[in-house]
């Protein structure tokens, strides 16, 4: 990734809260016939190796899991944004502005490993369930659902695990730009993207 040290995020505290607030990671992996790429809600626990490590389940038909031991790198984005030049300040001031886009991402890499044993998938999935699931106003459980059903179910998918070798953030939000840009940019976000906005302000 091109990471020039003014978007640089180091700070691992947001690094785990962008992962957990958008778990939907891109997950790729160095396949022997190429890359191949998935959608897959992660879980990141930090505490587990020197970067943490990264947990989720696939379909048993999924051929993904089937690569452990390869490389892999899953991508995590924030928010984003569109920044028109027409916000900056400086525009009026001499024209030398272009289009750009802000966004925040987060990149980790491990080898992946396969994990097929009901114990570790079921208590994986109750953790996913109670954290995607603490918004509702009546929570699902997977506990509301018959035993036989839900053993059924994890017959039916394999775990993958991720040690991570290494955590990069990235987080461009305007911090290359003077501060009155930066709160053209803040204030002309703030009706439609508040995220981006308090972002661009505490750049």
């Amino acid at each position: 990734m091109y990471l020039p040290k003014h978007f640089e995020q180091s700070d691992r505290g947001a690094l785990a809260a962008l992962m957990r607030e958008r778990p939907l990671a891109t997950l790729i992996v160095c396949a022997p016939d190429g890359p191949t790429a998935d959608l897959i809600p992660l879980e990141y626990e930090p505490g587990a190796g020197a970067h943490g490590t990264l947990r989720g389940h696939v379909a048993r038909a999924n051929p993904l899991w089937r690569h452990a031991g390869a490389q892999a790198l899953a991508v995590f984005t924030g928010p984003e944004s569109y920044v028109s030049p027409g916000w900056y300040p400086s525009k009026r001031e001499h024209g030398k502005v272009v289009p750009t886009w802000n966004y925040t991402m987060v990149q980790a890499r491990g080898v992946l490993a396969a994990v097929d044993d009901a114990p570790w998938l079921r208590a994986l999935v109750g953790r996913l369930t109670d954290q995607h699931e603490s918004r509702q106003a009546q929570p699902w459980s997977v506990n509301d659902a018959p035993d036989d059903y839900v053993l059924q179910m994890l017959r039916a998918i394999v775990g993958i695990e991720i040690p991570l070798a290494s955590l990069v953030g990235k987080w461009k939000v305007s911090q290359n730009r003077s501060a009155a840009d930066r709160e053209g940019v803040a204030q002309a976000l703030a009706p439609n993207d508040a995220a981006m906005s308090a972002l661009v302000r505490g750049a």
